[in-house]
């Protein structure tokens, strides 16, 4: 029988409702023992919609010894001020993206959580996705050649109310640290973290925060990488890699559900394949490697 963690949950958001917590749930790995709000109305209603605890304020929930681990799913701007008190009182954390608005405060949290021997994950889940072990794969077969470009776009139609947490320019919103994030990961995930931004432009579109934007990179090997991303945009969210003798496409990149069947397209001279792969649950697979890194318990296991 496995020994499950326990794990909280800091804060009520609609991404830890809808698929973080039922993931986590079905996962087997973790009991759910609390989450914690800031709203008693809040805390209750997820009280009993998950059959755990409802604790009204954040610090009720660090202050728990049954507690190992906890999941921060709170606005961007709130993540260093409640990833740095998590780790303070010796819990392992799960981060939502972005894991912070500033490099220093990444930084320091990393160097804490080395200190403490904990784990600490930035929740990108998608780079767990099997259909990224069968690209790198065709990759490290030379299907494609070598990669000459990569192109990133992950944008979607604009959310209902201004009132709306991507908006705010004080907790961390905006289309970068939001969408772009994604495109930024998978740059940095087929050509490495060494990269030098050549280019950006960001454009509010008359609201707080930066509404729509692009980026280009530039690795180490001199590959360079065009990303874009939007709050105000036609649904995108694909990956293209350009290789000297094909091209490959991943049509559904950042949010290939556990239902979802992904499609990639690879195009050679006189040659277009079309691979439809099996589904799988990429919140599986990230919460199974973080509930590795807790249990090997002989280092702390940052941002892998």
């Amino acid at each position: 029988m496995i020994d499950k963690i326990n794990i909280g949950v800091l804060g009520c958001a609609n991404v830890a409702k809808r698929l973080f917590i039922p993931n986590l749930l079905s996962s087997g790995l973790f009991n759910l023992v609390a989450v914690a709000s800031r709203l008693p109305e809040k805390a209750s209603h997820f009280s009993s919609l998950f059959n755990c605890e409802g604790l009204t304020g954040y610090s009720e929930l660090l202050l728990r010894s049954d507690i190992q681990a906890i999941y921060i799913p709170l606005p961007t701007g709130l993540h260093f001020e409640w990833a740095t008190k998590a780790l303070l009182a010796g819990k392992h954390i799960i981060v939502e993206k972005s894991f912070s608005t500033k490099f220093f405060e990444t930084k320091q949290i990393i160097e804490l959580a080395k200190e403490k021997n904990l784990c600490v994950f930035e929740n990108f889940m998608f780079v767990y996705h099997s259909q990224f072990d069968f690209v790198t794969k065709k990759i490290s077969e030379g299907t494609i050649g070598d990669i000459r470009l990569l192109r990133s776009s992950f944008g979607f139609p604009p959310f209902d109310t201004n009132s709306n947490i991507r908006y705010q320019k004080d907790i961390g919103g905006g289309a970068l640290l939001d969408a772009g994030a994604y495109t930024l990961m998978a740059s940095q995930f087929f050509l490495g973290s060494n990269q030098e931004v050549l280019a950006c432009s960001l454009e509010n579109l008359n609201y707080q925060v930066d509404f729509q934007g692009s980026i280009m990179l530039k690795s180490s090997n001199g590959v360079v990488s065009q990303l874009a991303f939007g709050f105000d945009n036609f649904y995108q969210n694909n990956i293209e890699l350009w290789g000297s003798k094909g091209k490959l496409i991943i049509e559904r990149a950042f949010t290939a559900g556990p239902g979802y069947a992904p499609r990639i397209l690879i195009e050679k001279e006189n040659e277009r394949n079309e691979y439809i792969l099996p589904p799988d649950n990429h919140f599986h697979k990230i919460l199974k490697r973080f509930y590795e890194c807790i249990m090997s318990k002989n280092e702390s296991c940052v941002f892998e």
